[in-house]
């Protein structure tokens, strides 16, 4: 059995959302590495678009900034910014992946600011384009106090809104969330009232637990079953692409200049290694 993580738990979760074929708009961070292990297992024709204007990179070693040179490697085009978002808007993102530091019950996610106490974060950045645009989205976020709630402070990204169509009634007419992945469970959307409902829970959790941090009454599935822990491959594929676990430990403001230097020869001796 793989000894996995829950950050583990977490990124192939999110890549299991991927479907060979899809266009995927995936931030720096989790959702490229969810993105990045699809593409190398299961998902091989999937193409990977950056927010830098890359379309179809496969990086060789870590990303880590959407400037960041290896976010080109491999790619088949590399444009601006504002034609990657256009392109979105246009409907050719199949999925996108989000987060958020609060999400109400339709979806509705706030990387904003938090009333009280009064907490900043760092805004948008390309989530709004995203939720808005992309013909499906991810979710990705732990589920711990004060995360979901009945009311977020501040829309940042659009979900289903009020639910129902009041999406479509925005003008927002594709697109929406499909799935949020937290570190104790799995949460999707009811097709007609478009609220979010309990449908798959991680080993050694329960409804009950999960419940107890929902301030609505959550509705859970019929047919309610335990997530699919990570294999043995694929744990050892994100050691490899995020050996420093910048993204899935300690983050990266943990990184110095010499852990940096570090990982960089790192990623060179492992390039040299599959060139020979």
């Amino acid at each position: 059995m793989a000894d996995w993580t829950l950050s583990d738990l977490m990124i192939v979760a999110s890549a299991r959302e991927i479907k060979d074929g899809d266009v995927i708009f995936a931030g720096v961070g989790k959702p490229v590495l969810s993105a990045l292990l699809a593409k190398l297992t299961f998902a091989p024709n999937a193409v990977i678009c950056t927010e830098s204007g890359s379309i179809g990179s496969v990086p060789d070693r870590l990303m880590l900034g959407i400037g960041d040179n290896a976010g080109v490697e491999h790619a088949f085009c590399c444009t601006s910014l504002w034609r990657l978002f256009a392109d979105q808007q246009k409907g050719y993102v199949d999925i996108g992946m989000v987060g958020g530091a609060q999400v109400d019950k339709y979806g509705n996610l706030n990387s904003t600011e938090i009333f009280d106490p009064k907490i900043r974060f760092t805004g948008s950045g390309g989530a709004n384009d995203i939720a808005s645009s992309a013909l499906r989205t991810v979710i990705s976020m732990p589920l711990g106090p004060g995360k979901f709630v009945d009311k977020i402070d501040y829309c940042t990204s659009p979900g289903w809104l009020e639910g129902g169509d009041s999406r479509t009634k925005a003008g927002l007419t594709q697109g929406g969330p499909s799935a949020v992945i937290t570190d104790k469970c799995i949460f999707r959307f009811r097709e007609d009232t478009h609220e979010m409902y309990l449908a798959s829970i991680h080993p050694g959790v329960t409804a009950e637990a999960v419940k107890a941090l929902i301030p609505w009454e959550l509705k859970v599935t019929n047919d309610l079953g335990e997530t699919p822990v990570p294999t043995e491959a694929e744990c050892a594929l994100i050691q490899h692409l995020d050996p420093g676990q910048y993204y899935t430990g300690t983050g990266l403001g943990s990184m110095t200049f010499e852990s940096y230097v570090e990982l960089m020869e790192q990623f060179y001796e492992m390039k040299l290694a599959k060139e020979r």
